[in-house]
């Protein structure tokens, strides 16, 4: 079974750059408080250091 990571967003997008934005669109975020179960990959624990204010990383499984 492969590892996954439960992210949540826990900032906003507004007046962020774009690059930010879209990092949080590429993760699968756009609205406050919700989560996304991804998997445990280097691309997304890097896309979720780049955006750190604004997602968190709820539990590990696998």
């Amino acid at each position: 079974m492969a590892r996954t990571i439960v992210v949540k967003q826990i900032g906003s997008p507004i007046r962020r750059p774009a690059v930010q934005r879209q990092t949080l669109i590429g993760l699968g975020l756009n609205k406050m408080h919700r989560t996304r179960e991804l998997q445990d990959t280097p691309s997304v624990r890097g896309m979720v250091a780049k955006i750190p204010h604004l997602v968190k990383i709820i539990e590990e499984r696998g």
